[in-house]
């Protein structure tokens, strides 16, 4: 876009600013706009909550990776449904149906389990 100020002779509205209209032309392509993004600030209390929060997602992130080499299929852990749920026996049979198609030893995936319900009990 093109912005540029032409004088009117023919129109007389103010006086101090008689003669003068903008104009407005497209020229060739419109640059793409910049993205903006929205931040917020946190109090310190959820900002540790969230810091821990994430160093569990990590390190579930980094275990799943590891008990499955080489990866396979796509296996999502949802922690805030584990966390739903009422007992330690329910939460360890769900994470042993989804880990069922792997292949390491069970001690493996059992201590896998073990330490995630640990870490899940930190939330």
């Amino acid at each position: 876009m093109q912005c540029g100020v032409e004088t009117m002779n023919d129109c007389e509205r103010s006086p101090g600013r008689t003669g003068l209209r903008v104009n407005f032309t497209e020229k060739g392509e419109v640059k793409e706009r910049r993205e903006k993004f929205l931040t917020a600030k946190y109090g310190s209390h959820q900002m540790s909550l969230i810091r821990k929060r994430l160093a569990v997602e990590m390190w579930l992130y980094d275990e799943l990776q590891k008990l499955f080499d080489p990866p396979t299929e796509a296996i999502d852990v949802d922690i805030d449904e584990i966390l739903d749920m009422d007992t330690d026996d329910i939460r360890r049979s769900h994470l042993f149906s989804l880990l069922s198609a792997c292949k390491r030893p069970p001690q493996d995936i059992s201590k896998f389990i073990s330490d995630l319900l640990d870490r899940a009990k930190t939330l």
